[in-house]
């Protein structure tokens, strides 16, 4: 072979290697980047929980305002009632309640077969009724599990006849019909030995601790979590409970809001995660990330919402959340249906609870008061979805909810007059009508002069369309503008109402419907309510208030104050809370126009109420 030859080959061979070479070190760095890749998503970072936004997250759970609460599991069996006695107290306790031993509360996992039970039908009572998602009790705090756990063998399908994946067949028929299915899980566990079990049923005391508390979050409650996640979601909520024990510290609750949200980054966690947040105390807009993404008062909703905070009113239909044969107090559907109103008037969702029998039925007043509630969304559904907390107020005739360039008005009590008014609001109306009405027929809409200063008339029906929420739309001009502070009528006196007046305090309140326009129930003496006068032309004003006292609350003394001045009086009794008289106090003196602050405020209060007020005059001096 010749030298030239030779060099070629060599040529040929080197530039191959290097072709090679190159290739096999793209694909080192290819199999080396698709390992990190994969070990990343094996064991989420940190970073991986910011990659979704809380708005982003939020926005369907926003949109939805009205969700499903279902409490069920053994406790359905005694439903109760143990060893013949009527157990006091919610159902889903009967455990700690009767103080039934673990060993033999186990027992009833033999005698749960809930055979009658039917996914879909259970999701269609949800969807029928107008609900967008279902929070279930994936585990209630007596530890049994609604699903095939692989870390626990204290679960449906192992220690109960019934042999099915309760969540897995909720699963297939929530995605089936398009409803967004949660869980509920229970931080506290009664039956788990390293949780409370063996200092059961006084593990609540605060004096009792479980050394191996954080063996059972680590090897048992993050397990669950993750099989709960990963084989029956995306989910939509994770709603924890029972954070109150002596164990679970805040950060723990850290610790397990990243780690759930690490394995599914668009999750929602109710505040329930975190240390002693079971209602609204502890929430705002510094620690949503720790305390969970939403509040959750129970059984209650919010005097005035939980402004700059997402929140949920969890309630029951009657006086337990799992199922008692025996409670039959029953929530009105127009009681539940005026409360979903109220919540979404002030920017909060309804998750509203059903609670089964051992038997797997809903029980037929729940599935009748949700069929009810039903009929109204269909009809006025649009009045509660998507929309966001009244901007302007409270009003005297039942609610409002918002939607951009919409204000829907619930009306509870209708006018017979056919003159409903909105006080106060500037905003142009552009078009009036019934939500029911599906010709949108318009309603005479004028500006008339209001009990404290302008106000939207709406000319409407003199018979309520509906007489638990009839629903007014009103299409405005741009964002809701509302007129400032109560003025003069044409004659110069203020008429200030109840209705209009801002109640500061806890128990004093404006009562409407059934003959009354008054601030009642005022037993709390540090309760006051005022009003915003725009003076125009000074003046001296004699001061008259118009109340009413039932026999034996008389003898509150109390102040009427405006510019640093202020008259008194002295509560008499009517002869009831309905029969109202009119005191006139003395005058007060408004030298320079402006706006001014008037309040009531009592000085004393020896009987069990304040009064019931009516309205404060103020009437140009002569």
């Amino acid at each position: 072979m010749d030298k030239g030859r030779i060099l070629v080959r060599s040529y040929l061979w080197l530039r191959t290697y290097a072709v090679l070479a190159a290739f096999a070190a793209v694909l080192v760095f290819v199999l080396f980047w698709l390992g990190c890749k994969s070990a990343r998503a094996q064991s989420p970072r940190a970073e991986s929980v910011e990659q979704v936004g809380k708005d982003e997250r939020m926005e369907w759970w926003r949109e939805a305002r009205f969700g499903m609460f279902i409490h069920w599991g053994l406790y359905a069996v005694p439903a109760g009632e143990w060893k013949g006695k009527r157990i006091g107290g919610i159902g889903e306790w009967i455990m700690e309640r009767a103080d039934i031993p673990v060993a033999e509360y186990e027992k009833l996992a033999g005698r749960f077969n809930p055979v009658n039970f039917n996914a879909n039908e259970w999701v269609s009572i949800a969807k029928n009724a107008g609900m967008k998602y279902i929070v279930i009790t994936s585990k209630h705090h007596d530890g049994f599990c609604l699903w095939d756990s692989k870390v626990t063998n204290y679960d449906i399908i192992d220690a109960s006849p019934f042999k099915r994946d309760i969540l897995a067949e909720l699963s297939t028929a929530c995605k089936r019909q398009g409803i967004r299915l949660c869980f509920y899980h229970s931080i506290m566990d009664w039956h788990h030995p390293d949780a409370q079990a063996p200092f059961y049923p006084n593990y609540n005391d605060g004096g009792r601790s479980n050394p191996n508390f954080k063996r059972y979050a680590e090897d048992y409650m993050k397990p669950q979590l993750k099989e709960l996640i990963t084989n029956y979601g995306p989910l939509g909520v994770l709603w924890f409970d029972g954070e109150w024990i002596r164990d679970w510290t805040e950060p723990q609750g850290k610790d397990l809001y990243n780690y759930v949200r690490g394995l599914q980054p668009d999750i929602i966690i109710n505040n329930r995660v975190g240390k002693g947040r079971k209602g609204m105390e502890g929430l705002n807009r510094d620690d949503q990330e720790y305390a969970g993404d939403f509040g959750t008062p129970e059984q209650q909703i919010p005097a005035k919402g939980l402004p700059g905070v997402d929140w949920e009113s969890c309630m029951t239909m009657n006086n337990t959340w799992g199922y008692k044969s025996y409670d039959d107090n029953w929530k009105s559907p127009e009681d539940l249906l005026r409360k979903l109103a109220d919540i979404a008037s002030k920017g909060g969702n309804f998750l509203l609870n059903v609670g089964p029998t051992a038997e797997g039925l809903i029980p037929g007043p729940s599935a009748e008061r949700l069929a009810a509630i039903g009929e109204w969304m269909k009809v006025n559904g649009e009045s509660i979805y998507g929309t966001t907390a009244s901007p302007i107020g409270k009003v005297p005739w039942g609610r409002c909810t918002a939607k951009a360039g919409k204000l829907y008005l619930h009306v509870f009590d209708w006018p017979s007059d056919g003159s409903l008014q909105v006080q106060g609001l500037k905003s142009k109306v552009e078009w009036a009508y019934r939500l029911a009405d599906k010709k949108r027929t318009g309603l005479l809409v004028s500006t008339v002069l209001g009990d404290s200063g302008l106000a939207v008339e709406i000319t409407v029906p003199k018979a309520a369309p509906d007489p638990i929420n009839s629903v007014i739309v009103l299409e405005i001009e741009g964002e809701p503008a509302m007129a400032g502070p109560c003025r003069a009528s044409k004659d110069g006196s203020f008429d200030l109402r109840a209705a209009n007046a801002v109640v500061h305090g806890e128990t004093a309140r404006y009562e409407s419907g059934g003959g009354k326009d008054n601030i009642g129930y005022w037993t709390n003496p540090s309760d006051y309510v005022a009003w915003s006068l725009e003076i125009e032309k000074p003046g001296t004003f004699n001061v008259e208030i118009t109340f009413a006292c039932a026999a034996g609350f008389g003898g509150s003394e109390y102040a009427v104050s405006a510019a640093d001045q202020e008259v008194t009086g002295k509560v008499r009794e009517t002869g009831g809370w309905a029969n109202f008289v009119s005191d006139k106090l003395g005058s007060i003196k408004i030298s320079k126009s402006g706006t001014y602050l008037l309040t009531v405020k009592p000085k004393t209060k020896p009987g069990g109420a304040v009064m019931n007020l009516k309205s404060v005059r103020l009437v140009p001096a002569k």
